[in-house]
């Protein structure tokens, strides 16, 4: 019965969370929302911070399954870095969640909520750094600093995803795996 409990208090967060922000969602709400006693929200949680960093790490790992999944032994290193970026950013897209953890973190600059897109950030950053270490161990990257690498990467697509379309159409996946290549694979100069 406390599982279930449980399971319902960080729905109802999330739905939350997700609706309200951060700054605006209370446990009071989240007890309505659960239909429990604030008192039960407590049972499990210490405060807010606790039941939001529960959602927040569930999402990390979520994402880092979609990555993961998007990953094919089989294909050259710059196609999965592509597809694994391409899911990981359409997650964040697609996921009102995270939606609403961007808009706040720009529109209000709520210090958790804050934290939290550095905690996603530096995920994704970590992620796309290991798969380039792995590739310049296996021969298919030059020598190259990862970490650096990872963060030039990780920006030209949440670039081409997310900065182009705002005065732009946006651009399809495989234009973007073209660009992608185009500027760091094969580079400018003829």
């Amino acid at each position: 019965m406390s599982i279930d409990r449980k399971h319902l208090i960080v729905e109802a967060a999330k739905r939350s969370f997700t609706q309200f922000g951060y700054k605006a969602t209370t446990m009071d709400s989240v007890a309505k929302l659960a239909n429990v006693g604030k008192g039960t929200i407590y049972t499990f949680f210490k405060n807010k911070e606790e039941l939001f960093d529960e959602i927040v790490s569930t999402l990390l790992a979520e994402m880092k399954i979609e990555a993961e999944k998007a990953m094919d032994d089989d294909l050259p290193f710059f196609e999965n870095v592509h597809r694994a970026l391409y899911s990981l950013l359409e997650f964040r897209k697609k996921h009102q969640f995270t939606i609403k953890i961007f808009q706040e973190s720009t529109d209000v600059g709520t210090p958790a909520v804050q934290e939290v897109v550095q905690r996603l950030e530096k995920m994704i950053l970590q992620f796309i750094a290991a798969k380039i270490e792995t590739a310049i161990a296996k021969g298919e990257l030059r020598e190259c600093n990862p970490e650096v690498t990872a963060f030039v990467m990780v920006k030209l697509y949440i670039s081409l995803i997310f900065d182009w379309e705002k005065n732009h159409e946006p651009l399809e996946k495989a234009e973007i795996a073209d660009l992608f290549q185009l500027y760091l694979l094969k580079g400018l100069s003829k």
